[in-house]
């Protein structure tokens, strides 16, 4: 049937970006880490950058996922924040890009659909259907939660024909 597959899905932040691992085989999920990269409040955004690639790098460095997925920014009243959620979100795809992984990217709704079934729904339908989906998960904060709910995601997505043509280049 072939070997599992490592997915490492990114839940992007400038103060906490979350991450979760899954491996995929068929149609079984099974959970293998998660956790939460933080940079310092007080900090320069140059240096919250840094720390983000820098704890980003480990993860992978140790995990060796196969596959990665970062949730799409979406644009909320706040300029300025908007702004610094992207630069989190470019660390958060330039990290595995540069380790060689093809990034897919998802729309926030289309992650809570793979996970809950309806691309509307609250954190806790989300962080409930992860463990559900996910029994041996855990994680340290919801970034930690729905970044598992990005690699579940991909993992549903990940033989659409778009996708395994991304990855023939």
């Amino acid at each position: 049937m072939g070997d599992a597959i490592r997915i490492i899905g990114i839940d992007p932040g400038l103060r906490r970006t979350g991450w979760g691992i899954v491996e995929s085989l068929g149609n079984s999920l099974r959970f293998v880490a998660s956790g939460t990269v933080r940079s310092e409040d007080k900090a320069a955004l140059a240096t919250r950058l840094c720390q983000l690639h820098d704890g980003l790098a480990e993860v992978l460095h140790a995990a060796m996922p196969h596959e990665a997925a970062v949730e799409q920014t979406f644009v909320n009243k706040d300029a300025v924040a908007t702004l610094k959620l992207g630069q989190a979100r470019g660390i958060a795809m330039l990290v595995p890009a540069r380790a060689g992984l093809v990034v897919a990217e998802y729309a926030p709704n289309a992650v809570k659909k793979a996970v809950i079934g309806v691309g509307h729904g609250d954190k806790k339908q989300i962080h409930m259907m992860v463990k559900v989906l996910l029994p041996k998960a855990t994680f340290d904060t919801e970034h930690a939660a729905d970044a598992l709910a990005i690699a579940i995601c991909h993992a549903h997505h990940r033989q659409s024909a778009a996708y395994r043509m991304a990855l023939a280049g």
